[in-house]
């Protein structure tokens, strides 16, 4: 099993996540984070970080949502590690409102 970062990130892209991750599982492109599985360790300090609640333990993963375990281990190992908080989009507090946090 793994933690996984779902579409509630896209437009968003904070890093609250990030900061407490003790492996760097991380990894970002323009729109959104993706954790790595193959580097993700499940302990699960990342989820409670997330201000759009994106990020989910696998076994709490909503059904509609598991076509994100594929899409966080085929992007992830491709992009680059993000380790250290970011600026937010320009889009995340409009998202935020979107999706009603």
């Amino acid at each position: 099993m793994t933690t996984l970062v779902t579409d509630n990130c896209q437009r968003c892209r904070f890093t609250d996540c990030v900061t407490v991750c003790p492996v760097a599982c991380f990894h970002g492109d323009a729109e959104m984070l993706y954790i790595d599985p193959n580097v993700c360790i499940d302990c699960g300090a990342c989820v409670p970080e997330c201000p759009v609640h994106a990020i989910y333990e696998e076994k709490d993963l909503p059904d509609d949502k598991r076509h994100w375990i594929a899409i966080n281990a085929e992007r992830a190992p491709n992009l680059p590690v993000v380790e250290e908080k970011q600026e937010p989009l320009p889009t995340a507090e409009a998202r935020k409102k979107e999706l009603g946090y």
